[in-house]
């Protein structure tokens, strides 16, 4: 009797290992990522820094544009000078044509799977069928050399190919002229990224400009051109660069863009310049340019007459702007560290009186949240411009929906889904802007990422903001649902199902989570900054933030990336198993009690066969002396009795969790006392390494236990909060009160 007791407690508090059944298949979830990712190499090292002979290419831009406001044609030349950074002499040049994406015969429509159903709008029929009189896509008119001879060139669908007369050597540079122009498409009708707004009342346009210009794609040294078609859904990789543009557009417009306005006292009047300056000092609130009252008297009146703004920019990836005789205009400075940006928004009157209230605060909140996390926002000015259903971003200047009732009155939901939607697009200023990933490539490395700091702004800038992606509980329904429906957050833009879900709220939640329950605030903080500060003005890859974030806090995380990233597991742990016990004393009787309660004993018998609880006593055990086997070649000896006083009168609770989501995570384990308290136990996720379905922990307690709750600030998007209490007569959800509150 006295052998058998010892060896079941050698069994019970030493540390062992614990082997997944025969039956269950074990699946690496905690092997390195190895071969997943790509070798390091001189370019990219396996610290996830870029190496000492990282190269990117460079293309500056000198563009003339104008806008025809009576036929919305956008007309446009520019010179390009590219230059080769790369040690591979190029011998053609890719050049994106991204408004060929709706130009007649556009992969975009016959790739799309459609379907007649008993009744559909007319509008979404016309778009999904291509039933449209609008003629879209970029006339290029000519392709020339610096010496003005024609270019041979190639253009395939949404793809320009330009070929060279003689290779274009490292360290050269290669200028060329494109003229072209196109017929800007009505967003309310064909929706787009960009395009125009018309308001009927007033019959005026706001045009909102982007991927209005062809621009290089890029070249780099992870997959030499990245000329992948643009189909739609999968964005943009874009070379930095020097701009010099010139926006040519009515008398009576007023222009927001990307850059710094070179020429404000040629098209300001003295009193909007003066407005202007003042803004530049105002750090406590908004100063309005171009007043309300102002942009309805110039909404009535058609000048025939043109002005041309002249906005310079540099270091920048991309460029757009926006022009409208209906501007409302108001700006305000930020102060940061080392730069004093100007926060500016441009607006209709139809956003008022929420974007007079709302905008430019917001974007003063992202700056400055941004700049915390990431890099200090570079940039002079950082604008929001309104437009009708609509969130999307570019270098300086991003567009935005957010509109009130047509009285002015407006609901808590249109005002922070507006809120949001700036942070956001505000936010794509550092992803991919700045930190400039291949968006045609991986979404989630700008849309999650950026996702990620969204939260974190609306967190810290405003009180009780109703924050839909980032929450763990958030994510629950889209996690657990059915897996023919769910890609890997890994996946292709243009391969990815539940677009929203998979590569903004999925990885935005899984780095909250790798924030708050893996990490700490206090490592991820530099390691994500790290990040930031490697890859700013850079093209960053996948495995440079996978590595970055190991590299710069030690600790390994490729059981995170392979859960979250790679596969699409969800997480579901249930406690299976809770026994109580308590060492014996001399005088107490060696029969066991106790008893134990698992789970099924829960629904075998449908409420007629025991509930599962800690029973009526706990399981005795003892402690007896160490016998001298177990100290091999010591000398020395341990106290039996000294740790014999130390387990009087503890309270034991030996629990079985398991795996049934399949994505491990840290278990974080919530007991209360008979005398009211609490106390939190996490257990790091490395636990589940031997048996990634099923694990067993004991917790000592000087008082005893009455309730156990499995994750109970819902910190790790468990999909099932039922099997997440004991004794279960106590189950409550509360993932359902995350539902009330949040609206989800």
């Amino acid at each position: 009797m006295r052998k058998k007791l010892f060896v079941a407690l050698v069994a019970l508090f030493t540390i062992g290992y614990t082997y997944a059944q025969d039956d269950q298949q074990w699946e690496g979830k905690f092997e390195q990522l190895g071969d997943e990712l790509p070798t390091p190499n001189e370019y990219r090292t396996g610290s996830g820094a870029p190496g000492e002979k990282y190269w990117q290419q460079r293309a500056d831009y000198d563009i003339e544009v104008s806008i025809d406001d009576e036929k919305q044609v956008l007309s446009g030349k520019e010179t390009i000078t590219y230059y080769n950074n790369s040690p591979h002499p190029l011998n053609y040049l890719w050049v994106q044509l991204d408004q060929n994406v709706r130009e007649p015969g556009t992969n975009t429509l016959k790739v799309q799977q459609t379907n007649i159903r008993d009744s559909l709008p007319a509008k979404f029929a016309a778009q999904g069928l291509g039933f449209t009189d609008y003629e879209g896509g970029f006339k290029i008119q000519s392709v020339t050399g610096a010496d003005g001879n024609k270019l041979p060139h190639t253009i395939n669908k949404t793809m320009m190919r330009v070929d060279l007369a003689q290779p274009l050597k490292n360290g050269e540079k290669f200028e060329m002229n494109i003229e072209w122009y196109y017929n800007i498409n009505d967003r309310m009708e064909l929706g787009g990224r960009g395009g125009y707004e018309y308001f009927p009342e007033d019959d005026n346009y706001v045009y909102t400009i982007a991927q209005w210009y062809p621009r290089m794609a890029v070249y780099d040294d992870y997959e030499g051109w990245q000329n992948k078609q643009f189909l739609g859904r999968g964005e943009f990789a874009l070379t930095f660069g020097d701009y010099k543009v010139k926006i040519t557009v009515p008398e009576d417009h007023i222009v927001a863009s990307t850059g710094a306005l070179q020429n404000a006292k040629d098209v300001l009047s003295k009193t909007h310049l003066e407005r202007f300056e003042q803004a530049k000092k105002s750090f406590d609130k908004p100063v309005i340019i171009v007043t309300e009252e102002e942009a309805i008297e110039n909404e009535k009146d058609k000048s025939s007459k043109t002005q041309t703004w002249e906005y310079h920019a540099e270091n920048v990836r991309d460029f757009a702007f926006a022009s409208s005789r209906k501007f409302i205009w108001d700006a305000q400075a930020v102060k940061l560290d080392n730069y004093t940006p100007l926060a500016m928004s441009y607006y209709p009157k139809e956003g008022n009186p929420l974007w007079e209230e709302e905008s430019t605060l917001a974007v003063k909140n992202t700056l400055e949240t941004y700049s915390k996390y990431t890099i200090e926002y570079p940039y002079p000015v950082a604008i929001s411009v309104h437009g009708a259903s609509i969130g999307m971003e570019y270098p300086m200047i991003c567009f935005n929906f957010g509109r009130p009732n047509p009285d002015g009155t407006y609901s808590d939901r249109t005002k922070y889904r507006m809120i949001g939607v700036i942070i956001h697009e505000v936010g794509h200023n550092f992803f991919p802007m700045i930190i400039n990933s291949d968006e045609r490539q991986w979404t989630w490395m700008d849309e999650g990422l950026n996702t990620f700091v969204q939260y974190r702004t609306e967190q810290e800038q405003y009180e009780n903001f109703p924050s839909r992606r980032g929450p763990a509980a958030g994510i629950v329904n889209y996690m657990k649902g059915d897996k023919k429906y769910i890609r890997p957050i890994m996946t292709n833009s243009e391969q990815i199902m539940q677009f929203g879900a998979n590569a903004y709220a999925k990885p935005a939640t899984a780095l909250n989570i790798l924030r708050e329950t893996v990490m700490g605030p206090e490592l991820f903080d530099k390691a994500f900054k790290t990040y930031s500060q490697r890859w700013a003005f850079k093209h960053p890859k996948p495995a440079d933030f996978f590595r970055t974030m190991e590299d710069a806090s030690a600790i390994d995380l490729d059981w995170f990336w392979r859960g979250w990233f790679y596969s699409v597991d969800h997480v579901d742990i249930s406690i299976d198993e809770v026994k109580w016990f308590k060492m014996r004393s001399e005088e107490t009787d060696v029969e066991n009690k106790g008893k134990t309660v698992k789970k099924g004993d829960l629904t075998a018998k449908s409420g007629e066969g025991e509930s599962m609880d800690f029973g009526d006593e706990p399981l005795p055990f003892s402690l007896i002396e160490t016998d001298d086997r177990y100290y091999g070649e010591f000398m020395n000896r341990v106290d039996d009795k000294a740790i014999m006083s130390k387990f009087a009168d503890k309270n034991f609770y030996q629990m079985k969790f398991t795996n049934e989501g399949g994505l491990v995570m840290p278990v974080i384990v919530e007991f209360t006392f008979d005398d009211g308290t609490k106390t939190i136990e996490k257990i790091p996720a490395e636990i589940w390494r031997y048996n990634e379905s099923e694990i067993t922990k004991v917790f000592s307690f000087d008082k005893e236990v009455t309730n156990i709750v499995l994750d109970p600030m819902l910190e790790t998007a468990d999909t099932d909060t039922e099997d997440n209490v004991f004794p279960r007569e106590k189950s409550t959800s509360k993932f359902d009160e995350f539902k009330d509150k949040s609206g989800e």
